[in-house]
């Protein structure tokens, strides 16, 4: 079957008229007819009623035309899509979980530097977004907990994110420097909504659980940190967050380090498994060279020859620079 048969037939059953559909298509009438019957002759069935007087589509005409418009106008799409990415800038599809996680513009502010020309376009989306994304070709680098994806996404770990606490500044957690994971079990405790980061609930439960308490849950959800934020400061709940999106705490909310024990979240940056494109491999490159500079900034070199070796004062000030 070829693009043309299918374009004529479409032609035809619009027109229900040979010699009309011809000249539309701008062939001779005896060659529509050829094509037609050749058509006819692959699918073994008859799409046309046709006498000298009239033409009229036959229930398997009818269910052709239907499924032919919609290749024919995917085939037009194709075209377009190509026609434009050889004409415009490359870009790079990029996934944050929240926009007021500061890891992912961390790596895009290097990767923008590295190549000027490609156009970044952040898409807000949950992990499990993120990988159905991912694996459609829709999105080309994602960032979130790598804990359950699916084959088709790679990962690489990028930092272990100190997780913490938030509350407002009068509450009595607030006065200590770190808050034990078993004080939490007297504290309403508001979760992400679970369609939108089942890992990251997976990861606050499990740790509640390991000091021995199943977490009070606050019976509600919010779509972003902001809303939730907004909760811990009317004293509904308390929130567990990585130390990444303490900057964008508003006044009045403090963050506090859990401890007994401490944990640290894990964040990889996650792309399609055999991507080989130039600048998701950049990517990935930039994110190794972002975990190097954190493990300055706070106070560690990266393990050599099995050894971790502790930076100098003035090492960790210019890696903190560097991550503005």
């Amino acid at each position: 079957m070829e693009l043309r048969q299918l374009r004529y037939f479409v032609t035809l059953a619009e027109e229900l008229h040979f010699g009309r559909a011809a000249a539309r298509e701008h062939i001779v009438q005896s060659a529509l007819s050829q094509q037609l019957q050749r058509l006819e002759r692959e699918l073994g069935v008859l799409l046309l009623d046709r006498t000298t007087h009239h033409v009229e589509l036959t229930p398997a005409g009818s269910a052709l035309l239907i499924e032919a418009r919609q290749i024919l106008a995917q085939v037009d799409r194709a075209a377009v899509a190509a026609q434009h990415a050889a004409s415009s800038a490359p870009s790079l599809r990029v996934g944050v979980v929240d926009a007021s996680y500061d890891s992912m513009p961390q790596i895009l502010h290097q990767v923008q530097q590295r190549y000027p020309e490609v156009e970044i376009h952040q898409v807000e989306a949950g992990v499990p977004e993120q990988f159905r994304l991912l694996e459609d070709g829709r999105l080309d680098v994602g960032l979130g907990r790598a804990s359950l994806a699916p084959p088709e996404v790679a990962s690489e770990l990028l930092r272990l994110d100190p997780l913490g606490v938030l509350v407002p500044e009068d509450h009595p957690l607030a006065a200590s420097p770190g808050v034990p994971v078993a004080r939490l079990a007297a504290e309403p405790l508001l979760l992400a909504e679970e369609q939108r980061a089942p890992e990251f609930n997976q990861f606050v439960i499990e740790l509640c659980r390991s000091v021995g308490f199943v977490p009070r849950l606050y019976r509600g959800t919010v779509e972003s940190i902001r809303a939730a934020v907004d909760l811990v400061a009317q004293g509904r709940c308390v929130l567990c967050v990585p130390a990444s999106c303490v900057a964008a705490v508003p006044e009045g909310i403090v963050w506090r380090p859990l401890v007994a024990p401490v944990s640290r979240y894990p964040w990889s940056v996650l792309w399609r498994a055999g991507d080989r494109s130039e600048h998701v491999g950049a990517l990935v490159a930039c994110q190794g060279s972002v975990k190097v500079l954190e493990c300055l900034v706070h106070g560690l070199v990266m393990p050599r020859r099995g050894r971790t070796r502790v930076a100098s004062r003035a090492l960790r000030r210019r890696a903190a620079a560097m991550l503005r």
